[in-house]
């Protein structure tokens, strides 16, 4: 059995689990306490970038990852990972990029078991009337999160005036 490393991160929206093996990040959980940590070079570099990304530096995610899941739930996973920053998509529109219309209950039930939430972005996923509907973690963290992206989005950077 592949060895599994399990660091901490205490984000602005919680204490977050982080399960790795020495290739790729497997897991991130909302979590109330701590078991003890093994860590690896996979897991700092998590912890490093989602660093960045909370404290507006990071918009993009560059770790591998190995969700573990059906076909189908990849399918959607790898979906969600091309919404970009800032940016919302609704169940319908998931469900037409993966090719099957019909399949927007299955989405929010693939959406609602993303091992890997914050960097494969379930929380940019809304109802088709752009509410906010079901988040694993809490809808007070998904508004948080999106409102923390839409903040970065809109942040303009001043020019040097010399």
């Amino acid at each position: 059995m592949e060895e599994i490393f399990r660091a901490y991160f205490q984000s602005p929206i919680g204490l977050l689990e982080i399960l790795a093996t020495k290739q790729a990040i497997i897991s991130i959980g909302f979590c109330d306490s701590r078991d003890p940590e093994r860590s690896c070079s996979v897991i700092r570099e998590c912890i490093t970038q989602l660093d960045e990304y909370f404290s507006g530096e990071r918009r993009d995610f560059q770790l591998e990852l190995a969700p573990k899941g059906t076909e189908f739930r990849q399918k959607v996973w790898g979906a969600l990972r091309k919404i970009s920053y800032g940016e919302t998509r609704s169940y319908q529109q998931i469900a037409a990029d993966i090719g099957n219309v019909k399949a927007c209950r299955a989405v929010g039930d693939a959406n609602r078991k993303n091992p890997i939430p914050i960097i494969i972005p379930c929380h940019r996923v809304v109802g088709k009337n752009g509410r906010l509907t079901g988040y694993n973690g809490g809808l007070w963290r998904k508004e948080w999160l999106l409102e923390h992206e839409s903040k970065m989005v809109c942040k303009k950077i001043s020019p040097v005036i010399k």
